[in-house]
């Protein structure tokens, strides 16, 4: 895979990627940038990434995914964005840092846009307004939440706890107090202390947290 822009987010996510096994290619402008990843990737190049015949030399075309994640030049992520789709890149990811940004790349093309900013401030929101322990959007207006268990329902089965039928969102997995992750059944008998990964439209998700404080 390759990453153009090792900044912050850049750097995070290629890190990660090595982490998890996979070959990275990382591409940045700066040198000191580069320098400082030297030995952490599986290559790393100090390159103009908005140069076609550069992209060519390192093979980019090649690349079943890359990753844009330049951050503050638009014009030059807006440039890499058209560049790789006219190599026919198969999988292009981009980081936008606007809704305009976003909007741009999503005509070019891209196969997913990402705002992590945007996207921290929303998760963040939803946990400091709430009892959630974790948010995760997975489209819009549908979430996987994490939460503790309302006391009322320790004791009971899933299967008869009416938390789909009351709520409008669906336990998927549980974990005891003293226990690792468990995929839910209707089976499942509920505990004082549990902690739940629930699915469903992020209103119903809130309404089902709440019910915990």
């Amino acid at each position: 895979m390759a990453v153009i822009g090792l900044g912050r987010f850049g750097q995070s996510l290629a890190l990660e990627l090595m982490d998890d096994g996979v070959e990275v290619l990382g591409i940045d402008a700066r040198e000191d940038v580069v320098q400082s990843l030297d030995g952490r990737l599986t290559h790393v190049v100090r390159a103009d990434a908005t140069d076609e015949q550069v992209l060519r030399q390192l093979a980019v075309p090649e690349f079943g995914r890359v990753v844009i994640a330049i951050g503050s030049d638009i014009e030059s992520s807006i440039l890499v964005a058209s560049l790789l789709r006219r190599f026919a890149v198969p999988t292009i990811w981009a980081k936008a840092v606007s809704d305009a940004h976003g909007l741009i790349l999503e005509q070019l093309g891209v196969s997913r846009v990402v705002s992590p900013e945007k996207d921290m401030g929303r998760r963040v929101a939803h946990l400091v307004r709430g009892t959630m322990q974790d948010f995760i959007e997975i489209d819009a207006d549908f979430a996987m939440v994490k939460t503790a268990l309302s006391p009322e329902l320790a004791g009971t089965r899933l299967g008869d706890s009416g938390i789909r039928r009351r709520y409008g969102v669906t336990v998927t997995s549980v974990k005891h107090r003293s226990g690792a992750w468990q995929p839910a059944t209707q089976d499942t008998v509920l505990r004082e202390g549990d902690v739940l990964l629930v699915t469903g439209p992020v209103r119903q998700a809130e309404r089902f947290s709440r019910s915990a404080s």
